[in-house]
């Protein structure tokens, strides 16, 4: 492929995207999908990447970098001991099965369906974080048995068919919980972990085979895209999460809220569009 000065500019574009990615990975506890995947997959238009594969190949591009996001994301947040280590055992095995299952039908899903969802979950937990109000609460803590199973398992499938690290989810199901912003946006980190590996690998399965996909993709996984991604968001994520042990509760609720109403602006226009 010929370098032209469109593609030298798209990959400054994606440069500053990681960085970015990698900031909002330690502040928030999430691996920067809701970013990522709109800008993939924009990127992969502009390379002539065929329409039916360019959604899931975002998408598990989008888990594959969020990896080692989220693994110095979790690491760093681990040393301040601000992870729930027992709920994160407690999830693992549903939000693996939960990510595979999305893997599997992720060709088959309406990206309007999921978009809708996630405009509705956050938006209103947006609206709760920026308000203030305890009101809201489910319950006081999270659940025990098949219910807190529940909740894994549906991170995971979510998380997989959106190509996001689970914290959005995650940090919206613990704070209704009423467990705090700092332990949700640390715990979140650890979830990233268990959702982009077998994410990022059960894309790369799905995809394995198809015609329609550029030579540098493995499965729905393009090479391209982590090259550019990874080295800016693995160096940022640390500072990212400096600035979070740095605010208090209520600032990191409103910056949090903040973020959430924003991603759900953006899935409003992908649909209106």
């Amino acid at each position: 492929m010929e370098i032209t000065s469109d593609l030298i500019v798209l990959a400054g574009v994606l440069l500053v995207a990681g960085g970015l990615t990698g900031i909002l990975a330690g502040l928030f506890g999430v691996g920067g999908g809701a970013l990522m995947v709109p800008v993939l997959f924009e990127t992969f238009g502009f390379l002539g990447v065929a329409e039916a594969a360019r959604m899931p190949l975002a998408v598990g591009t989008s888990l594959a970098v969020i990896i080692p996001t989220s693994l110095r994301s979790y690491r760093a947040h681990h040393a301040r001991g601000a992870v729930d280590s027992a709920l994160l055992r407690r999830w693992a095995v549903p939000i693996v099965v939960g990510v595979l299952m999305g893997a599997v039908i992720a060709r088959y899903a309406s990206p309007i369906v999921m978009q809708l969802v996630f405009v509705v979950v956050a938006g209103v937990n947006a609206l709760k974080l920026i308000s203030g109000t305890r009101r809201w609460d489910i319950a006081g803590d999270l659940p025990q048995g098949w219910l807190s199973r529940f909740y894994g398992w549906l991170i995971g499938l979510l998380s997989s068919l959106m190509g996001i690290g689970g914290g959005q989810i995650a940090n919206i199901i613990m704070t209704l919980h009423g467990r705090s912003i700092h332990q949700a946006v640390a715990t979140s980190a650890g979830i990233g972990v268990l959702i982009s590996i077998p994410g990022a690998i059960g894309y790369v399965f799905a995809g394995w085979g198809r015609g329609d996909l550029p030579p540098d993709a493995i499965g729905f996984v393009s090479l391209l895209g982590l090259a550019l991604f990874v080295p800016t968001t693995v160096l940022t994520a640390s500072l990212g999460v400096r600035l979070a042990h740095s605010l208090s509760r209520r600032s990191l609720e409103i910056a949090f809220g903040i973020f959430l109403a924003l991603v759900s602006l953006r899935f409003i226009v992908a649909i209106a569009t």
